[in-house]
């Protein structure tokens, strides 16, 4: 049988010179490059991000997601041998008992212990699950999120090798709610100056919340889109951003969503019409060529990895050629790929 077209994998795929994965954040946030397409006609044009308000009317509303990242990344001694070993967070349940990611994974047994820092922080290896992830009992004195904070380093995605200097600069200048194990990217182009300026032009700014997980830089590793497995992320829509969504419909106004992950929370929070209460809950929308969107009019994204869901959910947006044509062109005009690089505003 016979994939329809833009359902095979392979369908995402362009050619990326690794030269162009940017390794470091920009000293100003602000002065990324901004790629804008029209998604209509697949028509582009050059610009900085700061130059955002030039594409924005009074009475749009941009939805933000204000996740902010956990530093997640672990970097500890087993208590007998002293072998380093690694533990990413990945989800906190009860008790200070965490689902993780383990390496080495052999030398992470049931019962092995782990010693972090000075021992401000220990850990022990509960039970190992069937896809390999470890549950693991931390053990610490005084406040978790002040002992994470002084130990943890953020969990950069496997493409950025060089150490960040400054942790600040894998978050967004919003980010108020801990939870993710990866930035939503395309906020990071914003400052607190840029912002104030939008909304000084009119222009509403809706706050939800989507706890990014690790799967978002999973690849898709079936031929067939509609066979992939998407990742479960948990999100909340408050009633204040709800309100300032429908407001926006109701006026004939557009919803700008900053970020993939934001796009995702509107479109898995709203009815079939496209209204908004507030909800929060889990979601593993996976939006792909097809998909019919309810609230999102614009978006503001960075450039995603090829094969990616996110390219799937771009292409969705704007059409596949469209898209694929402006990363083409994107690479042409070394464009800075991926988490620290660039980014689009289609609309």
């Amino acid at each position: 049988m016979s994939v329809m077209d833009g359902l095979k994998t392979s369908d995402y795929y362009f050619d990326l010179p690794k030269e162009l994965i940017a390794q470091d954040p920009l000293e100003d946030r602000s002065a990324s490059r901004l790629l804008v397409m029209n998604r209509q006609t697949g028509e582009t044009s050059h610009h900085i991000f700061k130059e955002i308000c030039s594409f924005l009317k009074p009475g749009d509303c941009l939805v933000l997601n204000n996740t902010r990242v956990i530093p997640a990344r672990l970097l500890g001694t087993k208590e007998d041998t002293g072998a380093a070993v690694e533990i990413l967070l990945l989800k906190r349940l009860e008790n200070d008992v965490w689902e993780t990611l383990v390496k080495p994974g052999k030398k992470l047994r049931p019962g092995a212990k782990v010693v972090f820092g000075d021992g401000r922080l220990r850990a022990e290896i509960k039970e190992v699950q069937e896809d390999g992830n470890r549950l693991v009992q931390f053990f610490y004195e005084g406040i978790w999120e002040e002992v994470l904070d002084s130990l943890g380093e953020m969990p950069l995605p496997p493409y950025i090798t060089h150490k960040l200097q400054d942790k600040n600069r894998y978050q967004t200048v919003y980010a108020k709610f801990d939870g993710s194990a990866a930035a939503p990217t395309a906020g990071l182009h914003f400052t607190q100056e840029l912002l104030q300026k939008v909304q000084e032009m009119g222009v509403d700014i809706a706050y939800v919340t989507l706890h990014v997980g690790l799967g978002t830089f999973r690849p898709v590793k079936v031929d067939n889109v509609l066979e992939h497995h998407m990742h479960t992320e948990a999100y909340q829509v408050t009633k204040e951003a709800a309100d300032k969504i429908n407001r926006a419909k109701e006026n004939g106004h557009r919803v700008i969503c900053v970020g993939t992950t934001s796009c995702r929370t509107v479109e898995s929070a709203a009815d079939e019409n496209g209204h908004m209460e507030a909800c929060s809950g889990n979601t593993d929308i996976f939006i792909y060529p097809g998909y019919r969107f309810k609230v999102m009019d614009g978006l503001i994204t960075n450039f995603h990895l090829p094969e990616s869901t996110l390219v799937m959910l771009v292409s969705a947006f704007a059409g596949r050629d469209h898209v694929l044509s402006a990363y083409e062109e994107a690479v042409r005009e070394k464009y800075r790929f991926f988490s620290f690089g660039d980014a689009m505003f289609i609309g």
